[in-house]
């Protein structure tokens, strides 16, 4: 600091011009007074004598100057400098003077201040990071808006959201008024927000996706400084209370039909309709008949709730995929003989052995994808059934094929076809016995159990072929690996 502009300086600087103008007024009125008045040896001795004082008066002035500065200056100055340092966010500063004065004092305060500011900040920067934390570990998206609709606080999975909706074009909305921050699906709660002041929540929808969105106001000194968002996910809630819902009416119906039709015939039987022996044993036929149907239908689904919660015991063994479709062949025959179908086994020579698999849950997958393209060919088609060893991504796999020539399935219906209770119907031409609309859900799930996939793939009017990939044991797959190179 300029010794000048300090307070010592200034000090210094005054009692020097003071003691200057008392020095200047009694050398202009005293020294005539003394030329007058005394001799000249005298006199000549008396402005020694003034001369002196001036000097000594003007080294004491000094040396109280210099001393001024040591016990004020140089402390305030070291205030000064720690006081920048705190500025500058070096919060653990301390002065080290020691005095019993008030510059003592006033450094204690400072300390004792600097102290409880890094510990304020220090508490503030933990709440921050603990709240940053918290924000980040949220799967909910949580956005914070300003009174113009500014985004001026996001986690990740907000800021993930906000990203693939910036590719989207927006319609029915004008973002003008708020500013393009404020996607287009949260403008009127935003809006309401703003306007009433209150805590909102809506459900939004944006292309196949659903959120459940509350927004509050944000306040400072009971005005609305902006509005806080928290979005949660329920895309897959909605997609699961859809299923159910579906499941329900689905079953209803699935057991609604042949009960009514049981208790049509058998009142029918009670009230004496059946006018011979024959129509009697025709109604009790299908009373038979329907009841076998409702047996299968909640034996699949007790099967498929089973497989769904992994409760599903399996008898893991070495299996020769050719012996099992050669025997799941032999059984369909006769039926393909009395529906007038070809039923072609395409044999490829190679030995498919899959080591770790439940032989009755593969011989019931075939079973129920033969079923099902029987009960949708024509008479005169042909379906045809094969397998053989293909090479996969990481390894070696068995590839089953089953090829009908039925009337196939339209495009937009073969995404859900392993769905449970789905039926094609507007593509199928179903015969009198209908399925439970849960043989390939079953099929699915018991293929996944082995670590496999099955997929079809479908020509509308042309036929459908549904193809089964299963892995191979790694014993299997080097013993393979081997015979290829020799």
């Amino acid at each position: 600091m300029n010794f000048w502009r300090s307070l010592v300086g200034k000090l210094w600087i005054t009692i020097i011009c003071l003691v200057g103008s008392v020095l200047i007024f009694l050398g202009l009125f005293l020294l005539p007074y003394i030329n007058r008045n005394f001799a000249a040896y005298e006199s000549t001795e008396i402005k020694h004598l003034f001369t002196y004082t001036c000097i000594v008066g003007f080294l004491l002035t000094t040396f109280f100057a210099l001393f001024l500065f040591t016990k004020i200056t140089q402390p305030m100055q070291l205030l000064i400098q720690a006081a920048n340092a705190i500025r500058e966010g070096k919060y653990d500063t301390r002065l080290s003077l020691v005095t019993s004065d008030e510059i003592g004092e006033l450094a204690k305060t400072f300390n004792h201040m600097s102290t409880e500011l890094e510990a304020t900040i220090r508490s503030l920067n933990e709440e921050k990071n603990h709240l940053s934390s918290v924000l980040r570990s949220m799967s909910d998206a949580v956005i914070t808006f300003d009174r113009s609709g500014q985004i001026i606080l996001t986690n990740p999975p907000a800021q993930n959201l906000l990203d693939s909706w910036k590719e989207l074009e927006w319609q029915g909305h004008d973002q003008q008024e708020f500013g393009a921050s404020v996607p287009d699906p949260l403008l009127p709660l935003f809006h309401t927000v703003m306007d009433k002041g209150e805590d909102v929540g809506d459900h939004i929808h944006v292309k196949k996706g659903s959120w459940s969105v509350q927004m509050a106001p944000l306040y400072t000194d009971n005005v609305i400084r902006g509005t806080v968002a928290v979005l949660r996910d329920i895309t897959e809630e909605v997609k699961l209370e859809k299923m159910r819902s579906d499941f329900v009416a689905n079953v209803s119906h699935e057991i609604r039909t042949p009960l009514s039709m049981m208790q049509g015939y058998s009142e029918a039987l009670l009230d004496g309709m059946a006018g011979s022996p024959e129509e009697s044993e025709e109604l009790v036929q299908v009373i038979y008949d329907e009841s076998l149907r409702m047996g299968r239908l909640v034996k699949d689904l007790l099967d498929l709730a089973r497989m769904e919660a992994g409760h599903t015991d399996m008898h893991r063994q070495e299996v020769n995929v050719n012996e099992l479709i050669e025997r799941v062949h032999r059984k369909f025959m006769v039926r393909s003989k009395e529906q007038g179908l070809t039923l072609d086994y395409h044999e490829q020579g190679q030995q498919l052995l899959l080591s770790d698999v439940d032989e009755d849950r593969l011989e019931q997958v075939l079973t129920n994808l033969l079923d099902n393209a029987f009960r949708h060919t024509p008479e005169g088609k042909k379906v045809t059934i094969g397998a053989d060893r293909i090479l996969g991504e990481r390894h070696e796999l068995v590839r089953i094929r089953i090829k009908d020539e039925g009337v196939g399935i339209a495009s937009e219906d073969l995404p859900y076809i392993f769905d449970r209770f789905y039926k094609a119907d507007k593509a199928r031409v179903r015969g009198e016995d209908k399925g439970t609309g849960l043989g390939l859900a079953i099929v699915k799930n018991i293929v996944e159990a082995h670590g496999g996939s099955v997929s079809a793939a479908s020509v509308l009017g042309k036929g459908t072929e549904f193809t089964i990939l299963l892995p191979i044991s790694k014993k299997q797959s080097q013993a393979l690996s081997q015979t290829k190179s020799i």
